[in-house]
């Protein structure tokens, strides 16, 4: 027979979430610092394709 599963905590409930929002503020300040980087030409990890670099292809 199916027996229900035991109620969670509100802590433990509360931890997960605050754990999962740490992870995802953490996302976008990474995000903002990289575009940050990219718009004042500091970007050492990612390649971004500038109109420069476009106009010496052709």
């Amino acid at each position: 027979m199916a027996v229900p599963k035991k109620k969670t905590s509100s802590s433990k409930r509360d931890q997960r979430k605050a754990t999962w929002k740490r992870k995802a503020n953490l996302q976008a300040q990474r995000a903002l610092s990289l575009g940050k980087s990219i718009l004042t030409g500091r970007a050492k990890g990612f390649v971004y394709p500038t109109d420069e670099e476009e106009g010496g292809e052709e």
